[in-house]
């Protein structure tokens, strides 16, 4: 290679696609927002090489167990990057990753996440934290830090994708799952907020594959318009579902994520009991209907990739379900009895029976 190249021309990370500039400046952009998800544990601000979370704060337990998690939130990042809304998806990374915490009974403690796009554009960056800090608000924790990754030749200039990982605490005796159902336990459905963060390769090939259907194409079913509705933030039930466990006996809790509502409630039903959902109790919202049809989906196929309207389900004793449902009520959550815990035999897991009310 010649030596006789102009000073000033050589290769640089700017010339390769990053721009480290554009970075300080959503860093800058979106200090304001993580400031608005800080508790009292949390040490030091936004731009250091760790987060510090205050763990003196777990001297008032008597065996803490951590309880993590990580997710992202798929093919829906793609609807977000379409529409240009990018303050809504941080909402469902949150309620993906705090709410799969809060099942074991644990309290949301921090998080943090990952955000890698093709070009940093600041004030879009800072609008995707946006969303992950208000997120965090209405899960209950901090969120103690992140990172922005710029990937060119990796990534389109517009695309993006979000990832992040969240730290909880539950007391050992307090923890929930399979070891505390017993026979003649309730289910207790909390409804979703639409499609939340799942299935939306099966969505995507549907709607505009097989339909032809465009994001701002009014949807009278839906009473929006089709991209207002696959938007539709991930509903966040962390402090729902913590509020339940201090006024009921709660058993249990399972996510309704992927893989569908039978298949994440038989994740938390022991050997020798069986879980019967009743489809007669609740209506799927009018997405799942135009999903449905549109690509001539089985239901079982729809069920086992969709939440069908279902975002979180509760077991509970029968003599506590007056009082979970009051305790949902108050807090605004959508909830009822969908089903019972059964003995049988050898087979566990979880059904659907009947059909879904008109």
């Amino acid at each position: 290679m010649s030596e006789s190249t102009s000073a000033g021309s050589g290769a640089s990370y700017a010339s390769a696609g990053v721009d480290i500039e554009a970075g300080d400046r959503a860093v800058e952009l979106m200090k304001e927002w993580v400031k608005k998800t800080q508790r009292p544990e949390v040490l030091g601000g936004l731009g250091g090489f760790a987060g510090l979370f205050d763990a003196s704060a777990l001297k008032r337990y008597e065996r803490p167990l951590l309880a993590s998690a990580t997710d992202g939130v798929g093919t829906k990042v793609d609807i977000a990057r379409q529409m240009g809304v990018y303050d809504t998806i941080g909402h469902d990374l949150v309620a993906m990753v705090m709410d799969d915490i809060v099942v074991c009974g644990a309290e949301p403690l921090f998080m943090t996440d990952y955000i890698c796009v093709g070009k940093v554009h600041p004030e879009r960056v800072a609008a995707i934290v946006k969303g992950i800090a208000e997120g965090c608000v209405l899960a209950g924790c901090a969120l103690v830090g992140g990172e922005t990754a710029e990937h060119p030749g990796l990534l389109g200039p517009d695309d993006f994708d979000v990832a992040g990982a969240g730290t909880g605490v539950v007391e050992y005796d307090r923890l929930l799952g399979a070891d505390r159902i017993r026979t003649g336990d309730a289910v207790i459905a909390m409804a979703s907020s639409g499609l939340h963060s799942n299935g939306y390769s099966l969505v995507r090939h549907v709607v505009f594959d097989r339909a032809g259907m465009t994001l701002d194409q009014q949807v009278e079913e839906l009473g929006r318009t089709l991209g207002e509705e696959l938007l539709e933030p991930t509903k966040i039930y962390s402090l729902d579902c913590l509020a339940l466990t201090r006024t009921t006996d709660v058993h249990a809790y399972s996510h309704i994520t992927g893989g569908g509502l039978a298949a994440n409630l038989a994740r938390v039903i022991p050997d020798g009991l069986h879980a019967t959902v009743d489809r007669s109790t609740w209506t799927p919202g009018a997405i799942f209907d135009l999903v449905g049809k549109a690509g001539q989906v089985e239901r079982l196929e729809l069920e086992k990739t969709l939440n069908m309207g279902v975002g979180m389900m509760a077991v509970v004793p029968a003599d506590s379900v007056d009082a979970a449902l009051t305790t949902l009520a108050d807090r605004g959550v959508e909830s009822w009895v969908a089903g019972e815990i059964t003995e049988r035999g050898a087979h566990t897991g979880a059904e659907l029976v009947g059909d879904y009310a008109k």
